[in-house]
């Protein structure tokens, strides 16, 4: 029977990255159309995997979705242990500005933009993206990627920051125009908003150092367009946004420099995933009546594997499933793994 798997990235899946990137369409910032920056982040996924990432809780694993009968990669997902260490990693705050004058009796306040750089260390999930005949249905692929990179902080929380961040693509047309920059970024940057995309992703991100204003940019200024979309999501991230908040995550008004997208954070521990898994003892044996759905994995860092499954919880410790599962997570009964389970 085919399943659905999570697995780390291999060095051989550059040519289904490259197609992921290809489909994942303008403004999906984290999975860029660059075979060098694809044969990057696969190489230093592998490297991370293996316990030996370029510097401790840096590390930036990427899993891919894999069909376990065909071999067909169907989307991928990452973690990025560390962020802001090597490189800034910048935002925008929204912060509120009251104003008075009792000369003329007003009063009023007015949001406005800040540049920060404030999330140093904390971990970030992303780069969440499925092929379309794989979204929705019966797959439940999408919240097999999603809750795949919590139970693998769960496998290994040393590798991990205590707080963990998501963005969320923001409003970016079909042509790749987004209403945000064109208000904001291009005033300051001078180049279309793919060209800056595409230069935060190749360069160490000193040119928005540069080039970013250093004072608050007021919201009230800016053009219709773009007040429109700040804090709002890609329609196609509205699911993963739902998710998220479902898992604990929430909106601090922060958002991207580039397309005004929001970003959502939350305590490892109080991810709802991690909070509501527990490690148990698989057994071999066909699950009863009583069965019930779980996202199992393999609970290790390397050879890490998560997938959904029917399984029998006998006990709080134990857990019945079948062969093919096994076969599936490449592991054999007696194995300590992790469930977390659908009530």
């Amino acid at each position: 029977m085919s399943m659905l798997i999570m697995r780390p990235s291999r060095l051989d899946d550059f040519d289904d990255m490259m197609e992921l990137a290809e489909l994942s369409g303008p403004g999906f910032t984290s999975l860029p159309v660059d075979g060098g920056l694809i044969r990057k982040r696969l190489q230093a996924s592998e490297k991370a995997f293996s316990g030996s990432p370029d510097a401790p809780q840096q590390g930036k694993f990427l899993l891919v979705m894999e069909d376990s009968d065909t071999g067909e990669v169907a989307g991928c997902c990452a973690v990025k242990a560390g962020i802001g260490m090597n490189r800034p990693f910048f935002n925008y705050r929204i912060i509120t500005i009251l104003q008075s004058s009792n000369v003329v009796d007003r009063r009023f306040s007015m949001d406005a933009l800040v540049l920060t750089n404030e999330f140093m260390g904390y971990t970030e999930v992303g780069t969440l993206f499925l092929k379309k005949e794989f979204r929705g249905g019966p797959h439940r692929a999408g919240r097999l990627a999603a809750q795949s990179r919590y139970l693998l902080m769960a496998a290994a929380p040393d590798e991990f920051g205590e707080m963990v961040l998501a963005e969320l693509r923001g409003v970016v047309n079909p042509n790749g125009i987004s209403p945000f920059w064109e208000g904001v970024g291009r005033c300051f940057f001078d180049m279309d908003f793919q060209e800056a995309d595409y230069q935060s992703g190749v360069t160490d991100g000193q040119f928005i150092m540069d080039l970013m204003p250093k004072y608050p940019i007021y919201v009230d200024l800016l053009p219709p367009e773009a007040r429109e979309v700040i804090g709002r999501c890609h329609v196609e991230g509205i699911g993963a946004m739902k998710l998220l908040e479902w898992e604990g995550f929430r909106f601090e008004r922060v958002v991207d420099i580039f397309d005004g997208g929001p970003q959502v954070s939350t305590q490892r521990k109080n991810i709802r995933t991690i909070r509501e898994s527990r490690v148990v003892t698989f057994e071999l044996g066909m699950p009863g009546e009583r069965a019930k759905d779980a996202l199992v994995s393999t609970d290790s860092l390397e050879n890490f594997r998560t997938a959904w499954a029917k399984i029998d919880t006998r006990s709080d410790s134990v857990a019945v499933m079948d062969q093919a599962v096994f076969d599936a997570l490449k592991i054999k009964p007696g194995h300590q793994g992790r469930i977390w389970t659908k009530e």
